[in-house]
């Protein structure tokens, strides 16, 4: 679906050519030979799409990652009922000739509380469960040579491959594997980026090390995470769910999470933000129809879960691999 030989190329003369013994291979096995019921109706939907060549592409506003186009209007509708049937759509807003795609999370709100404090320029950025994307379009936009994302989730893959089929000559590539399932990194990449993985990690510290050892020295790791208040020993361990999600094991302070960084091998720590999320950030859309943060929150208190937790707070920390 998605024609890998330029990523192939660029490989080969970076310290992250050994990858080229294995992935080709785990990416047709990932790709056609998984068991998923609904892998080959996403497929179809991509494929759908109606040929067109963009005029304009943005990747850098304060918003939607955009297509533009004069499309024949005939085509409009088959455009829209392609990318609904690819929904539920998570990250985003996207525009897709004159489609806006309103998806649950306003993505760009994040990445305007964090494009202000990094330089992406020139760099070779690595993103940690990148989802559909969204946000390695940004990073190419803020000017990074290449990016590569990693996320298993295949409606994710095909969503990221929806905007790729318009872009193909972009240097974005998203990888449908875990961290684990990837041939070691060898400090291949000047940035990484870990945003909204960490609280899903049953080994956080873990996590840190596969993270720095995916960066070159001097490179530099964005981390993004759910965190409560408190000093350098407060930490959340849910004892079943969080805001209804099953696979929450930890969230710590900032101050905790600037320790364990420490502890980890990084240096020059700085906490960029902190933002308590809200139900405009975060909500059910036509994109997204399933359940969304207010349904997650008290009924009689939105600082607090539904099962009594404190609401959903994000702190963003960058920190520098020595």
């Amino acid at each position: 679906m998605i024609d890998y030989s330029p990523l192939y190329q660029h490989l080969a003369a970076t310290p992250l050519a050994h990858w080229l013994d294995d992935l080709p291979s785990a990416l047709t096995k990932r790709l056609d030979g998984v068991n998923h019921g609904d892998l080959q109706r996403w497929q179809k939907a991509v494929e759908r799409l109606p040929k067109a060549q963009p005029s304009s592409i943005d990747t850098a506003t304060a918003v939607r990652v955009g297509l533009s186009a004069d499309i024949d209007p005939s085509k409009h509708a088959l455009f829209e009922q392609a990318l609904l049937d690819l929904q539920p759509w998570r990250k985003g807003p996207f525009e897709v000739f004159g489609i806006t795609i309103d998806c649950e999370w306003r993505s760009d709100w994040k990445w305007q509380r964090i494009c202000s404090h990094i330089d992406l320029t020139g760099r070779t950025v690595l993103d940690v469960g990148c989802g559909n994307g969204y946000h390695m379009w940004r990073m190419w936009g803020e000017g990074a040579q290449t990016v590569v994302g990693i996320d298993p989730n295949l409606l994710f893959y095909n969503q990221f491959a929806a905007i790729k089929k318009y872009i193909p000559d972009s240097p974005v590539w998203q990888l449908p594997f875990t961290l684990e399932e990837l041939p070691e990194p060898t400090g291949g990449f000047d940035t990484v980026f870990s945003m909204g993985v960490l609280y899903h990690r049953r080994s956080p510290v873990d996590h840190l090390l596969q993270l720095k050892a995916c960066l070159r020295p001097g490179g530099e790791l964005v981390l993004e995470t759910l965190v409560v208040e408190g000093d350098v020993n407060a930490c959340l361990l849910p004892e079943d769910r969080y805001a209804q999600m099953r696979n929450v094991w930890f969230l710590p302070s900032v101050a905790m999470l600037e320790r364990l960084l420490r502890r980890s091998g990084f240096r020059d720590i700085r906490c960029v933000d902190i933002n308590r999320t809200s139900i405009e950030e975060q909500r059910s859309t036509e994109w997204m129809q399933f359940q969304s943060l207010t349904d997650f929150l008290d009924p009689s208190n939105s600082q607090l879960t539904i099962e009594g937790y404190p609401a959903p707070m994000r702190a963003t920390l960058i920190a520098v691999r020595p």
